[in-house]
């Protein structure tokens, strides 16, 4: 329980970090972000209005940065991210949650996938190590994971969209689809494939090569050896003793690729266009839209300081070692 509760200490001060960095890190870009409210309205727009238009968004120069400081954590202690700058009169709030399910949907499935089966493969090929299996699949799945995700991206889609129209260029789903429903779900998951395929073949193999290696180290361990000895099936001593040791490296990975889904996998929502906050986040910084770039940036910061806290929950059910920490 102490080990637990030392753990919520330092992600309530991570938090607090993080929301400090969030407040500052878009004031620190160059430019001014009022530009492009005046930009909208064709440079057509009263003094007066233009400074009420500032302090809506927290960006009033006759205010100081403590004060805008203060008032941001006002604010997001009652759940108030602000106005969009760039979708304005639109919220933050409604734009996030429009993007957040595209996102969750996307890449926590291809993340899962990727997870699963990496996981599955590095784990024979440690067990049946010098095999065909061992010689090629580390291999193949190395070189996939070179490759940067917009190039395989753009490769896919030329292949498999351009030149055989066999998938759609982009987007989310169909003009004839009206949205995020399980009624559309086909449809959803035809536009889904591609930038799916994308994620799942450029991430495998850091699943497979650390699974691998960490079965490895275990199946020498002595523990192994005399389950071995204790004429165990091969089947047991690999998901029982082995597997179960071996796996809970990954199982802190996946908890942070979890919480990095949040990003959207910002290259590969951009080349397909995808609706998800990673495009989000994309479009905000072009448009310079502050809230909104708080806003998707807090949601992942949340997110990987509350996958890596069930990592820590998730270590103690697996190895009561951890609660002596």
């Amino acid at each position: 329980m102490r080990y637990l509760l030392r753990r919520a200490a330092f992600y309530a001060v991570a938090l607090w970090a993080a929301v400090t960095l969030n407040f500052a890190l878009p004031r620190m870009m160059p430019g001014n972000p009022m530009q492009v409210l005046v930009a909208k309205f064709r440079g057509r727009i009263n003094p007066d209005a233009l400074y009420a238009y500032a302090k809506l968004f927290g960006l009033d120069r006759h205010v100081s940065l403590w004060a805008q400081y203060w008032q941001y954590i006002g604010q997001l202690l009652h759940g108030n991210l602000g106005v969009s700058l760039g979708l304005y009169p639109e919220t933050v709030s409604a734009a996030l949650m429009q993007a957040l399910p595209w996102t969750l949907f996307l890449l926590g499935l291809s993340t899962l996938i990727s997870f699963i089966l990496g996981t599955l493969l590095g784990m024979v090929s440690a067990w049946r190590r010098g095999s065909f299996l061992d010689a090629v699949a580390p291999t193949v799945f190395t070189l996939t994971g070179s490759f940067p995700y917009f190039w395989l991206a753009l490769l896919l889609l030329y292949f498999f969209a351009f030149q055989l129209p066999w998938f759609p260029l982009g987007h989310a789903y169909g003009s004839s689809t009206s949205g995020w429903s399980f009624a559309n779900l086909p449809d959803i998951l035809y536009h889904a494939v591609l930038p799916a395929l994308t994620i799942v073949v450029t991430s495998i193999g850091g699943w497979l090569l650390s699974m691998r290696n960490n079965m490895i180290n275990t199946l020498s361990e002595e523990y192994v050896k005399v389950a071995k000895a204790k004429g165990l099936s091969d089947r047991r001593i690999m998901m029982t003793y082995a597997a179960r040791n071996a796996i809970l490296p990954n199982v802190t990975s996946f908890a942070l690729s979890l919480g990095f889904i949040l990003s959207g996998a910002i290259l590969t929502e951009v080349v397909f266009s995808y609706p998800g906050l990673g495009y989000t986040l994309f479009q905000a910084v072009g448009n310079m839209d502050y809230p909104m770039m708080q806003g998707a940036l807090l949601l992942i910061a949340l997110a990987v300081l509350v996958a890596n806290f069930i990592a820590d929950l998730v270590y103690v059910k697996l190895d009561p070692r951890a609660r002596q920490g």
